[in-house]
């Protein structure tokens, strides 16, 4: 199976990827999307299983069912690392885990810089860096990774506006890509225009509104069971969860789906044989109005909100 990409900076990246946050088999999750056809893996440090992820891409690299130059894979700096001396060592030892010489990606996962510690591994607990580096700290050291080969490209997760702006400012090698939530319910519209007006790709996660988290509170609307959406599902004959990955992939987004089951693995993939028309995406584009006027985020990560980096702010009035 051939999926269309999108340009991120030097390489192309696969409009569909495989997201690997809060998987309960890292290793047997990945090797199955792998063999249902994914090539674009969504990593991260803080997930806690880049190790478990690396035997399953040594596996299919040792036995060349898949070659190295065939993958996109993507992982991101965690925030006790921030710091311009420990971002290095943050990626190596991504490197080590995933048993990798090279990122096709490496984001900065979220701005607010956390405080470093000497436990190693992922602390859930890190608390916010009482002296935070600059951006220009941190991106430089970035930038180092790519001179030195370890990163093909660099970008930003969960950074607003301004944010990305200071990081744009400093850069030599700037941004090419921003990862953020993005759905018919938060669709980020304004981002993704500035995204496009600066030529960084973007990438949604949460495509198809999180209907598996924890936390969802009983008022909330569910995407794959709205009303509007089911509507032009049954139009194209197709699922909700296709039209909704379908929405990201005509504003020319890419996404990173999770799920442990195959059969929807595949299925997020198979979204390729419709497209929506504009009726359509007027309809999702406005959806977030049944939310309130701004619609509402999902992973809002208030825990840190206290941050003088925290991204969020303005917009929670926080």
């Amino acid at each position: 199976m051939s999926i269309p990409t999108i340009s991120c900076g030097v390489s192309q990246m696969p409009v569909v990827g495989f997201g690997t946050s809060r998987t309960k088999d890292p290793r047997g999750e990945v090797e199955m999307a792998l063999a249902a056809g994914y090539r674009h893996v969504d990593c991260a440090y803080c997930y806690d299983n880049e190790p478990e992820i690396g035997q399953a891409f040594s596996k299919v690299f040792t036995n060349g069912s898949i070659k190295r130059e065939d993958m996109f894979i993507t992982s991101k700096l965690w925030g006790t690392f921030q710091r311009g001396h420990l971002v290095e060592t943050a990626c190596n030892e991504t490197l080590s885990n995933l048993q990798l010489d090279y990122l096709d990606l490496y984001l900065i996962h979220w701005p607010m810089p956390l405080e470093p510690d000497n436990k190693g591994g992922y602390d859930p607990e890190s608390k916010i860096d009482p002296n935070p580096p600059p951006f220009s700290e941190t991106w430089a050291a970035m930038e180092k990774l790519v001179e030195s080969g370890k990163c093909r490209n660099i970008g930003l997760s969960n950074f607003n506006i301004e944010q990305i702006q200071e990081v744009l400012d400093c850069a030599k090698i700037k941004p090419v890509n921003l990862q953020v939530e993005s759905h018919p319910l938060f669709p980020n519209t304004e981002l993704l225009e500035f995204c496009k007006k600066h030529g960084i790709s973007f990438v949604s996660f949460g495509p198809l509104g999180s209907p598996g988290r924890t936390w969802k509170k009983e008022d909330q609307i569910s995407l794959l069971d709205d009303e509007d959406v089911l509507k032009i599902a049954q139009k194209h004959n197709v699922t909700a969860g296709k039209v909704l990955l379908r929405y990201q992939i005509d504003k020319g987004n890419a996404v990173i789906p999770k799920t442990g089951t195959l059969s929807r693995m595949k299925e997020n993939l198979d979204i390729f044989g419709f497209s929506l028309d504009p009726s359509d995406m007027d309809c999702l584009n406005n959806l977030y109005k049944k939310a309130g006027p701004n619609g509402y985020r999902i992973f809002n990560y208030l825990r840190y909100k206290h941050s003088p980096y925290y991204p969020f702010a303005s917009e929670l009035k926080i």
